[in-house]
């Protein structure tokens, strides 16, 4: 969007294991008027046409959503020609949960943000940290959420809640964070296993997993799982909230649930956070920057300010 009402053409490269949602959504603009040429696609390996891509001399700007590493490698590429990056890399958001929070809405949006789509969005919350006094009737409430989902394939049943993951990768991922976690102390609430039953032959399918009582040494609450498993711990007051949410190098989207707007305050300020979200979930609008702090990312999606990414400054000095 930004590019187009900048004036810029573009081509994208599709993910390799996801490209037709991608070259159909292509297929929709080219229906809809728009001259050939302005929006291409290339598909092919990340590796070979993605590089490709990125060092080509004609192309002055990379937007880039995707892994820290993968990002990283964008930005040496784009090095020898001096193009302009933007990244939006991983996140590992926190939920911070007070005792004067709405409790209901406080564990609807733990459960949705956690586990929609598998948890295989880049602002799903991958860590909960819930206020001492109401930490135990907060993990109660969540796993009996949690086991409420329907699991199943949405292409043959649109009203189930999770549908599979991507590959066997995320799963593998995912069992990991899961097995170091329990292997260091963590109580499993629910989940932690394949669901049973024929139609889950393929192995993609997996239980929404809760842990609680996780500290920070625990892959859970450092890496992004990418994958339906949160990890929750206790804090004392909200110092202790916004240093926890702050313990790791991500920085995308923050989310928190208070009813006092001296902790929202607080909380909006001392979290290291491109985007704090307050009593709600909606970490991105296309009204709104979304920008990624620290290993999140640089540069910045969505909102006018994204206009900004597409254009070049040129100041002219004429004397008549």
């Amino acid at each position: 969007g930004p590019a187009l009402a900048t004036g810029c053409t573009l081509v994208a490269k599709p993910p390799s294991e996801t490209p037709t949602a991608a070259l159909e959504y292509l297929r929709c603009i080219q229906e809809a008027g728009l001259p050939d040429g302005v929006v291409n696609a290339v598909t092919g390996p990340g590796s070979v046409v993605g590089t490709a891509l990125v060092e080509h001399p004609l192309v002055r700007k990379v937007a880039f959503p995707g892994t820290v590493s993968i990002g990283q490698e964008i930005m040496a590429c784009a090095a020898g020609t001096l193009k302009r990056v933007s990244l939006e890399l991983g996140g590992h958001s926190p939920l911070v949960v007070c005792a004067d929070a709405d409790f209901d809405a406080a564990v609807k949006a733990g459960v949705q943000r956690s586990f929609r789509n598998m948890g295989q969005i880049c602002n799903a919350v991958n860590r909960i940290f819930v206020e001492a006094s109401i930490y135990e009737e907060y993990l109660a409430a969540l796993a009996e959420a949690s086991q409420k989902l329907s699991i199943g394939n949405g292409l043959e049943n649109p009203t189930v809640d999770l549908g599979p993951m991507l590959n066997q990768a995320g799963i593998d991922k995912a069992t990991s964070h899961i097995e170091d976690a329990l292997e260091k102390g963590a109580r499993l609430l629910c989940g932690g296993k394949h669901p049973e039953g024929p139609e889950y032959q393929t192995k993609l399918y997996y239980e929404p997993t809760g842990l609680a009582d996780c500290t920070l040494d625990m892959l859970v609450m450092q890496e992004e799982t990418f994958g339906p498993v949160v990890g929750i711990a206790p804090f004392e007051g909200i110092e202790d909230a916004i240093g926890l949410a702050n313990s790791t190098d991500f920085g995308l989207v923050s989310y928190a649930y208070t009813g006092s707007l001296a902790k929202a305050r607080a909380l909006s300020l001392g979290i290291k956070s491109g985007t704090v979200c307050i009593n709600n979930i909606v970490g991105s609008t296309l009204e709104a920057p979304y920008p990624g702090w620290k290993h999140s990312g640089m540069g910045l999606e969505l909102s006018r300010h994204a206009l900004d990414e597409y254009l070049l400054v040129k100041h002219v000095r004429i004397e008549v």
